[in-house]
C-alpha cells in the first residue's frame, strides 16, 4: 500500500518534547481517508494505476460529466482525483478506503504543496539580487536588476532572465521529512520541520523515493540511554 499517497490539509506548526527534554518543530497535517475511485490497467493506458478520490464536494458543486462519472462508480462525490502508479494492480479493489495507517511501518515521507504566494515582487526580493549603489550618479534605479538583454545580435532576452516577476505560488517538494507521530482517532500526522504552503493548503504524501539510513529522533535518543545505562553499569562495577 506504500505506493499509493495520501493528500492532507496543513493545520499548522507546533512542537514535540521528549523524554530527554528535546524539543522537535512539527508540521501538523490533517488527513482525511482516501476512497479508491477506478482500476486503471495496462490494456485500457499502458499503465497500472489506481485513482484515489480526497475530500468532500457538494453535487451542486459538481459539472454534468463528473455527476455521471460518479454515479457510474456508484460512490459518493470527491473534491479531488489523483492518480498513483502501482505494481500489483490485484492488491486493490474499488471502493476501498485507507488512511494515515498506510504509513504504519514507514519513517520518511516526501511532501509536495503550493508555497505561500508573494504577489508580483522586484529582482531583489526575487532573486536575492544587491541592487545598484546607492551613491555616484546612480539615478532612480537603486533597486533595479541591471542590464537585462544584449545589442542587436542576438537582440532577445533569454529564456530563464532573473527579473521581477509573480513570486511563489509554486508547487515545491521537500524529501525525507521524519514521522515524528501519528493519531490515528483524530487523522493527525506530525511531521519534522516545515512544510511548503500557508494554513489550509492541500499537501500531497508519499513514501520516501530515497532509501534513507538515517537515524529518527526517537531512535537517537534510545542509543544514547543504552549508553548512558552501559556506562552506569561499568561504574557500579
Amino acid at each position: 500500500m506504500s505506493e499509493i499517497g495520501l493528500i492532507g490539509k496543513k493545520i499548522g506548526m507546533t512542537r514535540e518534547f521528549f523524554k530527554t527534554g528535546q524539543s522537535v518543530p512539527v508540521t501538523v497535517l490533517k488527513v482525511e481517508k482516501g476512497r479508491v475511485v477506478q482500476l486503471i490497467n495496462k490494456q485500457e493506458r499502458g499503465y497500472d494505476a489506481v485513482q484515489v478520490g480526497f475530500g468532500k464536494i457538494k453535487n451542486s458543486k459538481l459539472t454534468k460529466s463528473m455527476k455521471g462519472y460518479f454515479a457510474k462508480k456508484n460512490t459518493e462525490a470527491r473534491k479531488i482525483l489523483k492518480e498513483f502508479k502501482v505494481k500489483e494492480i490485484n492488491e486493490y479493489k474499488e471502493g476501498n478506503e485507507f488512511g494515515i495507517e498506510i504509513f504504519k511501518d514507514i519513517k520518511f515521507l516526501d511532501v509536495r504543496a503550493k508555497t505561500i504566494g508573494k504577489g508580483f515582487a522586484g529582482a531583489m526580493k526575487r532573486h536575492n539580487f544587491g541592487g545598484l549603489r546607492a551613491s555616484h550618479g546612480v539615478s532612480i534605479s537603486h533597486r533595479a536588476h541591471g542590464s537585462t538583454g544584449q545589442n542587436q545580435d542576438p537582440g532577445k532576452v533569454f529564456k530563464g532572465k532573473k527579473m521581477a516577476g509573480h513570486m511563489g505560488n509554486k508547487l515545491r517538494s521537500m524529501q525525507n521529512l521524519e514521522i515524528i507521530k501519528t493519531d490515528l482517532e483524530n487523522e493527525l500526522i506530525y511531521l519534522k520541520g516545515s512544510i511548503p504552503g500557508s494554513k489550509n493548503t492541500e499537501v500531497l504524501l508519499r513514501k520516501s523515493v530515497k532509501n534513507i539510513k538515517k537515524l529518527t529522533v526517537s531512535e537517537k535518543i534510545e542509543i544514547l540511554e543504552k549508553s548512558k545505562k552501559s556506562k552506569e553499569k561499568k561504574n557500579n562495577q
